[in-house]
């Protein structure tokens, strides 16, 4: 076999291969051997079919077959010597071998592109200090004591109101018929966290402990779900009781309750110390980010259209994720897939800029990925998940995703290899209105 490298665009190579005569023999006689160890036809015993038979009756699998054999092994050989790395998935254009006859093909895919990297070492940051607020240390203690809360009845009979849980038997009725599948008896319903239709909330709000009552409501236009998407309904609802939640004192046996802590003040100390972590953590996540927008209006390359492409379904996915979290559906939006496309692609680009230069970087610096590093990752995405990590390990193989996430974990890497070169100056946190401004 012999290649000859042909470049389509500075992101873009076409391998062109020619394939003798006898390697092209050689791959079919090996194909044939394969299905004359493991094919039973009539009149012969296994193993014994003669190779001619195996051609002349199996002849449009054997030639698909060691086609497609003879292409990956080329492919694996090319790539394997190192001076390629697909980003993209690896393109075909060929016929099939035929016997005592050259073969000739092309593969084709997208490669990062070649730049210049500015000079990062020594660049200065700045990185805010941390300064624990107090009040968003209290919202976290309330937190906790909300967590803890017990749920306990209202005694008064009256109807309910934010912040309170309404016990009901509800159904919605379209012309004096049942709507199927919009009922429920003893739903608990939180008030006030606009989890349910501000309509259906009303009318819940309205109705006393022990009574019903019905009224008319309206499905927003944007709905999930297109059978109910502006439709209007007559909803009858019964309260049978109302709870409410019932805060715990604050003292030392809600904090051994809440994670074994000896006393309050030990437990505002933890709360403290994760404060001050996790605000580091976000101090420095938004200096390397200042450090890195700065980085890359220095520099210019081509991007593949493979990754900025992939970018652009991640975040459409994540966008209908987001709307179907808010019980309505990307249809809501009113635009075409096109126009979705095209919104979303000058931010796929920028993912897809940082991507391609911090991975530049992490070339440069010798950063790698190892196996356990990526598996010690999808152990986190699986706890995160609630799911077991090898059902999460093999949707990400499956799926093509584990390249996506080296990459990921690799850039990463490389963001401290830049961060732990810079100088970075620690300075007083800005006001709200400087950071907006």
């Amino acid at each position: 076999m012999e290649y000859k490298v042909e470049d389509l665009s500075p992101v873009k190579k076409q391998i062109n291969i020619t394939v003798p005569v006898d390697e092209v023999n050689a791959a079919l006689a090996a194909t044939i051997a394969m299905y004359r160890t493991n094919v039973d036809l009539k009149g012969f015993r296994k193993g014994k079919v003669p190779s001619s038979v195996i051609e002349g009756r199996f002849k449009k699998e054997v030639y698909s077959e060691a086609t497609q054999d003879l292409v990956n092994v080329h492919i694996n050989e090319v790539i394997g010597q190192g001076e390629f790395s697909p980003v993209s998935r690896i393109d075909f254009d060929g016929g099939e071998l035929v016997r005592d006859e050259e073969f000739t093909y092309a593969i084709s895919f997208e490669v990062m592109p070649e730049f210049d990297l500015p000079n990062y070492e020594g660049i200065d940051v700045e990185e805010e200090k941390v300064v624990v607020d107090e009040t968003e240390v209290d919202e976290v203690i309330d937190r906790i004591r909300g967590n803890m809360a017990e749920t306990v009845a209202v005694a008064e009979t009256r109807a309910a109101k934010d912040g309170e849980i309404a016990v009901i038997d509800f159904a919605a009725y379209e012309n004096g018929e049942p709507v199927e599948g919009v009922s429920a008896e003893n739903f608990q319903m939180t008030l006030g966290d606009k989890q349910a239709l501000e309509d259906f909330e009303a009318l819940v709000k309205t109705i006393t402990v022990g009574e019903s009552g019905e009224g008319e409501v309206t499905f927003p236009e944007d709905f999930i779900n297109p059978e109910f998407a502006g439709k209007s309904v007559t909803m009858k609802v019964t309260v049978h009781a109302i709870q409410e939640k019932k805060l715990p004192e604050l003292n030392d046996e809600l904090a051994k309750k809440a994670g074994g802590f000896d006393s309050v003040e030990k437990m505002r100390e933890a709360v403290v110390e994760s404060y001050k972590s996790s605000r580091n953590q976000l101090n420095k996540s938004q200096a390397q980010k200042t450090m890195l927008d700065t980085l890359l209006k220095t520099v210019e390359f081509p991007l593949p259209d493979s990754m900025v492409d992939g970018h652009v379904d991640s975040l459409i996915q994540e966008r209908i994720e987001r709307l179907e979290r808010q019980g309505k559906s990307i249809e809501s939006l009113g635009k075409t897939p096109e126009e979705l496309r095209a919104e979303v692609r000058p931010e796929a680009e920028e993912i897809a800029k940082t991507q391609v230069f911090l991975i530049s970087v992490a070339k440069k610096e010798g950063v790698e990925v190892t196996d356990q590093e990526v598996d010690m990752q999808l152990h986190q995405i699986a706890m995160r998940a609630g799911q077991e990590f090898h059902v999460v390990k093999d949707y990400y193989s499956k799926n093509n995703l584990l390249f996506s996430l080296r990459d990921r974990l690799l850039a990463d890497k490389a963001m401290d290899a830049i961060y732990e070169k810079a100088n970075v100056t620690e300075v007083e946190p800005k006001k709200e209105e400087e950071k907006e401004d």
